[in-house]
């Protein structure tokens, strides 16, 4: 019998609480917080939510996943922060463990993609030590206690394989029975004063609330921006147009220095719905 692959928790404790009623109390107070909480949750085909410790980017996480129809069916994609493995890396077998429990990944689905975007690498490396899918698996379980997903951690910051994957994520979301959502993980702007961060963010925000790939990419290219996710937001937002998305909303933005307090330096952080 084979041995089921299993990717443990790299960093509850630090990120996120790692005793489940800790955890499970902080979750509720975060999507509690959401001025949609007592909203319908809505449909959407993709979103943006930040990757940082609870402590600080928990609130605008929460604030979307609170306005969120979560489906059964995820899959999340995220910057690769550890340069290990290779620069377009899936898993496509086996469970994420959380302290809430583990979480399959959609086999199917990954396959599909595999098989639609050759260029996808079957790489576990990449993921073993990357915290920017696993601090949002919580939230989804939370969410949607039926969740399976796909976990992608891009490396490149070339334009057309993350237009490419757009195009694949598409077109494998098209053919499925179900809902599936695309959860973008991304922090914004990194390490500069709390004006210029928020100059820098809402430039890039502008263009992710036009559901503009190109110029969210040229932008965060040609101003410097620090977004560490654009690559994961760029391939979103082209699958969710070429889905139908014609509207994006930013939920909530903040920054570090909003909790700690310190304005000299500071990240971003910005939580949008791509209906």
């Amino acid at each position: 019998m084979a041995t089921a692959i299993i990717r443990h928790a790299a960093v509850a404790g630090r990120f996120y609480p790692g005793d489940p009623e800790d955890l499970r109390t902080e979750l509720a107070g975060f999507l509690s917080q959401s001025s949609s909480v007592n909203q319908d949750p809505v449909p959407a085909r993709g979103c943006i939510v930040p990757h940082a410790g609870y402590m600080f980017s928990g609130h605008v996480a929460g604030a979307v996943f609170a306005r969120l129809e979560v489906p059964p069916q995820s899959i999340v994609l995220c910057p690769n922060h550890t340069g290990m493995g290779r620069a377009l890396a899936l898993m496509s077998e086996g469970v994420w463990e959380t302290p809430l429990g583990d979480v399959a990944i959609d086999s199917d689905l990954a396959g599909a993609l595999k098989q639609r975007f050759p260029a996808l690498n079957e790489d576990s490396s990449a993921h073993r030590a990357e915290h920017a899918i696993e601090v949002e698996l919580p939230f989804l379980q939370v969410r949607q206690p039926r969740l399976k997903f796909v976990p992608i951690a891009l490396g490149t910051a070339q334009f057309e394989p993350l237009h490419e994957l757009g195009e694949a994520l598409a077109d494998v979301i098209a053919a499925q029975k179900q809902p599936v959502l695309i959860v973008a993980s991304s922090d914004m702007n990194h390490y500069e004063s709390d004006a210029v961060t928020r100059t820098k963010d809402h430039r890039a925000i502008e263009r992710i609330l036009s559901l503009d790939p190109r110029g969210l990419y040229d932008a965060v290219r040609e101003q410097n921006i620090s977004m560490c996710g654009f690559g994961p937001t760029v391939a979103m937002l082209t699958a969710a147009r070429k889905l139908g998305a014609n509207s994006a909303d930013l939920v909530k933005y903040a920054t570090s220095g909003d909790v700690s307090g310190d304005r000299d330096m500071v990240v971003g952080y910005a939580g949008v719905i791509v209906r």
